[in-house]
């Protein structure tokens, strides 16, 4: 198989790389409740409304304050006014320019942002937009001293990029008019239905691709390409785990610009390899004849025309996406690149038995829940989520999961799943679809099927806690573990096939007698 030298050796660092992504479900930011007493308003997601010499224009999205008055969730109630920047522009003393009956937009800088509402209140304004002067929208709440806050009028925050759009046309002389409100937002949407179907089809191809895809006279292919698997072991299963801890740390304190174009790069060049992996083998499994044509290559050696072209065609799909990632329509090429990986990945590392399943399984669960929920009481925010957040990336964002554009939610955004909740419980369907084989055993007797029912309904309850709990992030390792490895455990208790499962001894000796006797053949 052409490159098949790079397979081992991507097998284990694809892997390393993808599990040390964010797993976890992701919401657009959830309604974040300030408990100081003088600041009683959720920040909430907000929209401002442009309209420029009467022509509308795409919304801005915001946050709403800790203070002030509550946004209206309908245009009908919101009252459309001109916007005008106040002198000085930072809001910090009283303003030379006529604020009445206008929402007035003022900068960061040099004083809190309650006085900067305060000041422009007092000039008469009917609402505020403060300005961030680098990055998205701030969480602004009242300052730790304030005791009360007299601010009667809606008070947001918008990006920096939302402030230069204002900026570009009152610099040019235009009439802008600004409406601010805050539209209620489904806490599902329905793209959650087409990341299901992702989900679950990435793991019913990894488990069936061999099948489709390997001919009856690929008995010699199939010998190498088990060579090239990377068999996990219980304390490689303890070490990933301790990895990605200390990787997520280092993310959460030293996220930047450089780091996660450091991930976009290894995501492409595993994309690449998964993509032209799937390719490959899909041509082949229909045209054995189309592999036969060869070159010989600096570096690369003897490498078939087809391996090549497809190779170069990767290469350019990768670039084309990472060229034009922030465009809407880059999730599509996104998530080309991350099903091809993963499906590649679920082939080249595979678990040994139930034992060692257990014990990676376990201390996932472990880590997902402990770095969403249980460390805030450490770093005083939730890791994982302020890391799948990427607060701190420059607007850049980690590009280790599916995701699909929202379709109901009236601030767009995505709905999102980390390929950890994908490859962590896949791993083990993909074992049980191999057991299942080796035993002969029907699709009702065995446990492939059942375990991806499991799978398909521990996404369905990871939503279902998403909406109670009003869209704040969830590990979905702690549904979906319980949903698969607890279906698998007591399915075979009740079948009374746990120590088969457990050790799976008979299937591990039949592998290893197979590699022995495919290596005498090739010394003979």
């Amino acid at each position: 198989m052409a490159f098949s030298s790079l397979h081992f050796d991507y097998g284990q660092v694809s892997l390393f790389i993808l599990i040390l992504s964010s797993s976890i479900i992701s919401a657009y930011a959830a309604p974040t409740t300030n408990v100081h007493s003088s600041c009683s308003n959720d920040i909430n997601t907000i929209l401002v409304k442009l309209w420029v010499n009467g022509a509308e224009k795409d919304s801005i999205v915001g946050l709403s304050a800790a203070f002030g008055s509550v946004l209206p969730t309908d245009t009908k109630h919101a009252p459309r006014l001109p916007a005008v920047y106040t002198q000085p522009s930072n809001s910090c003393s009283a303003s030379s320019t006529k604020l009445s009956g206008s929402i007035a937009l003022a900068r960061r800088g040099e004083c809190d942002f309650l006085i900067k509402a305060t000041v422009a209140q007092a000039g008469g304004a009917s609402g505020v937009v403060l300005i961030n002067t680098e990055g998205g929208a701030l969480e602004i709440a009242c300052p730790n001293n304030s005791t009360i806050s007299n601010v009667t009028v809606p008070v947001v925050s918008i990006s920096n990029d939302g402030g230069d759009i204002i900026d570009k046309y009152i610099a040019a002389g235009k009439k802008v008019e600004l409406l601010l409100y805050s539209p209620d937002r489904p806490i599902v949407d329905y793209s959650v239905s087409f990341i299901w179907l992702m989900a679950v089809g990435t793991i019913i191809c990894a488990a069936l691709w061999k099948r489709f895809t390997q001919s009856k006279d690929d008995d010699v292919v199939a010998k190498e390409d088990d060579d090239e698997i990377l068999h996990i072991t219980a304390w490689t299963a303890i070490g990933f785990v301790i990895s990605a801890s200390t990787f997520l740390v280092l993310l959460y304190f030293f996220m930047s610009t450089w780091f996660v174009w450091l991930l976009i790069i290894l995501f492409c060049i595993g994309g690449i390899e998964g993509l032209h992996n799937c390719i490959v083998s899909l041509i082949l499994s229909k045209c054995r004849c189309c592999g036969k044509k060869t070159l010989n290559l600096p570096l690369l050696g003897e490498v078939t025309i087809l391996s090549l072209v497809v190779l170069l065609l990767c290469v350019a799909f990768a670039i084309f996406w990472a060229v034009n990632r922030k465009e809407s329509y880059s999730w599509i090429g996104q998530d080309i690149l991350g099903i091809a990986l993963m499906i590649t990945v679920l082939q080249l590392a595979q678990l040994p038995n139930i034992k060692v399943a257990t014990v990676l399984l376990c201390c996932a669960f472990v880590y997902d829940i402990f770095w969403v929920f249980l460390s805030p009481t450490i770093f005083h925010d939730s890791v994982m989520i302020s890391v799948a957040k990427g607060k701190k990336a420059g607007g850049e964002s980690i590009p280790m999961l599916l995701r699909v554009p929202k379709v109901t939610d009236p601030y767009s955004g995505f709905d999102m799943l980390g390929f950890g909740d994908i490859l962590f419980p896949g791993l083990l369907i993909c074992f049980t679809y191999r057991f299942d084989e080796a035993r002969k055993k029907g699709v009702l007797n065995g446990y492939f099927l059942w375990l991806m029912i499991g799978y398909g309904t521990g996404l369905c309850l990871t939503y279902l806690g998403l909406y109670l709990m009003k869209g704040h992030g969830q590990p979905a390792l702690l549904y979906l573990v319980p949903c698969t490895l607890g279906t698998c455990l007591v399915l075979g208790l009740v079948r009374r096939e746990l120590k088969d499962l457990w050790n799976n001894s008979d299937v591990s000796k039949q592998m290893a007698e197979e590699r022995l006797g495919s290596t005498r053949l090739g010394s003979a």
